[in-house]
């Protein structure tokens, strides 16, 4: 998109980021430990019952912070189609993830950590605050959902 064509409307955006969500692979994952030294690495992930899924290991930066902060911010994109997205974290060990999840994350990436090392882990992450916009025409109509709750 060019800062000369019309922006596009919530609806649109709304559509635009459930398809991103969909079929991107990687999702930028940022954190913070307890002292704020911050973290920002990227992960596959799924999108499956209205919430992004993760793995990563408990043993590292992310699944720590994930872990003990219980929240973080995600990005798709880059700086011209911006997906943020702000949520708060559930970490389920692998004996408690459930199935459907897991499966989900599989068919997607073509890997199952269940088989994998023990420190592995899954991370949902429940959106409360979505912003989605591509160039500086769509900054003021760029929240698509506020606390939980989709406006458009």
């Amino acid at each position: 998109m060019k800062i000369t064509e019309p922006p596009r409307t919530p609806e649109q955006r709304k559509a635009d980021l459930l398809g991103r969500l969909e079929r991107e692979m990687d999702i930028w994952v940022a954190t913070a430990d307890t002292d704020g030294v911050p973290c920002l690495v990227p992960l596959w992930f799924v999108w499956h019952d209205e919430a992004v899924w993760l793995c990563t290991r408990l043993t590292n930066p992310t699944g720590r912070n994930l872990r003990d902060g219980g929240r973080t911010r995600l990005a798709l994109g880059d700086t011209r189609d911006v997906v943020l997205v702000d949520g708060e974290v559930r970490t389920y060990p692998m004996r408690d993830v459930p199935p459907v999840a897991v499966e989900a994350f599989r068919a997607k990436t073509g890997w199952d950590p269940r088989g994998d090392h023990a420190s592995y882990a899954f991370f949902r992450v429940r959106p409360h605050a979505v912003q989605a916009w591509c160039e500086v025409q769509e900054l003021p109509r760029r929240h698509l959902m506020r606390e939980g709750v989709w406006v458009v």
